[in-house]
């Protein structure tokens, strides 16, 4: 299994736009710019509305169950499609979730053992 590191962290809003601009004037500057991939909360409030139990959940059996669909992996958890179809849309907007197209199915699929979230103080 490859290792993916999405980084996860909680930032108010004031840093979030002052590391915004700091990149801005890098970029005007010429400089090269590392890319990262990350999503950024601006509480703990928001992270926990975000990574719900349910949302979590679906992360476990999409590790554990290898779903050969959306519509299956709702079957297997007793959800209604429109609301997983919505979660795995939300996730995979945040790098969490990567779906791939088999036999006119989308699959959603995990390359990862875990999550880890960085909370500056």
């Amino acid at each position: 299994m490859k290792l993916k590191k999405i980084k996860i962290g909680i930032k108010d809003l004031k840093s979030a736009l002052n590391d915004f601009e700091k990149t801005g004037e890098s970029i005007e500057r010429g400089e090269m710019i590392k890319e990262e991939t990350g999503v950024y909360f601006t509480s703990f409030e928001a992270f926990r509305k975000a990574l719900t139990p349910k949302r979590l959940e679906l992360l476990r059996i999409i590790k554990a169950k290898k779903p050969s669909s959306i519509n299956e992996l709702a079957r297997m958890i007793n959800r209604d499609i429109k609301n997983v179809a919505d979660d795995v849309k939300y996730l995979g907007q945040m790098g969490l979730i990567e779906k791939t197209e088999t036999n006119r199915k989308i699959a959603p699929t995990i390359d990862y053992d875990k999550i880890s979230l960085e909370i500056a103080v």
